[in-house]
């Protein structure tokens, strides 16, 4: 792995579905293309979940948003030189607080796009030198390079479970 994507090994997932070139414009590229398919969903179809136990739609991409702001935090956080080792989080317990399913999924989306370029601007500020950062969060060596894949990846992960397990079956 090369020196500026430090990331724990449970992040690999993530990271192996963002394909080589500039992170902003993948960042961009995959808000247009989410939005676009999340919208054609009906508010019905985004509540459906594909087996008892697991997250409608509406969560997932609450998820997703939720998952994007605590990356970017950290983001924010290791490029800015924090020494300080920064929490994990419990994404179910998250998840079961937000009650995304009361939301519409226009207000998630809205939601999305919001923080996404938010995190867009954050990247574009940063300097050579922040981009080679490193720090701890969650008990683990994490980069800023590695971050920002991660964020793009965890969208894309997320993005295809939608498809294959929602969408297709659906």
């Amino acid at each position: 792995m090369p020196e500026k994507y430090k990331y724990a090994d449970y992040y690999k997932t993530y990271v192996k579905l963002v394909p080589e070139g500039d992170i902003v414009q993948i960042l961009s590229e995959q808000m247009r293309e989410t939005v676009g398919i999340m919208s054609m969903l009906s508010e019905e179809k985004s509540e459906y979940r594909y087996a008892p136990g697991k997250w409608s739609i509406k969560e997932v991409i609450g998820h997703v948003v939720d998952t994007e702001r605590i990356m970017s935090y950290r983001l924010l956080s290791i490029a800015r030189g924090e020494k300080v080792s920064l929490p994990g989080y419990d994404e179910n317990a998250y998840v079961e607080e937000a009650d995304f399913d009361s939301s519409s999924m226009k207000t998630l989306l809205e939601n999305f796009v919001a923080v996404r370029q938010a995190t867009i601007q954050l990247i574009k500020s940063l300097s050579e030198e922040a981009l080679t950062r490193t720090g701890t969060a969650n008990g683990h060596e994490v980069s800023v390079s590695a971050l920002m894949m991660i964020i793009a990846g965890h969208e894309l992960h997320h993005r295809n479970i939608i498809l294959e397990r929602y969408v297709a079956k659906n």
